[in-house]
């Protein structure tokens, strides 16, 4: 029981989830991952992925799963920043997640793995992504125009942005 109690508390603070990595380094073996799957305590929500059945879930948990599904050092990247921010009324189908690696574990419809490499990475709410101001430079041509300016004027207001990157974000989207 004590094991299980570890792991509630390192899920409790990372939106339910808990990585099987995350579950070995507090001496937690993948078979007692899996006795708590089949005992429906924990989902398994992909390779190495498993989520608190007794969750108050919030507004961010599938950025935080789409993140945890594609790996270590992956991060949030493009819309799926601006979505996660309520801004440039951007819904996209897929979450679209940055990663330098090359992923070959199978993940579900709804994540999409962009390779890339020299974005600079932050975190928002826990969640490691993009910055926001290369996430709208990012999406010009893909969002409307109208709304990434929007989204610049909104980001700034609510402090996401710092002010050269606003003035720098204006010139960009003119």
């Amino acid at each position: 029981m004590a094991h299980f109690d570890d792991i509630y508390e390192l899920a409790a603070d990372n939106y339910g989830l808990i990585t099987s990595a995350e579950a070995k380094s507090l001496g937690v073996a993948k078979s007692e991952l899996n006795r708590w799957v089949g005992t429906g305590r924990l989902l398994k929500r992909g390779q190495g992925v498993y989520k608190l059945v007794r969750y108050v879930p919030t507004e961010y948990d599938r950025y935080a799963e789409a993140v945890a599904l594609v790996g270590d050092g992956s991060f949030l990247f493009g819309e799926a920043v601006l979505a996660m921010h309520g801004l440039a009324l951007v819904n996209p189908r897929r979450i679209s997640v940055g990663t330098t690696k090359r992923v070959r574990r199978e993940l579900p419809e709804w994540v999409q793995p962009v390779a890339v490499s020299g974005k600079t990475v932050t975190s928002y709410e826990g969640i490691p992504s993009q910055s926001l101001a290369e996430a709208i430079s990012e999406c010009r041509g893909i969002v409307m125009g109208e709304r990434l300016k929007s989204a610049v004027e909104d980001a700034r207001r609510e402090g996401l942005i710092t002010k050269d990157e606003f003035e720098h974000l204006r010139k960009e989207l003119s």
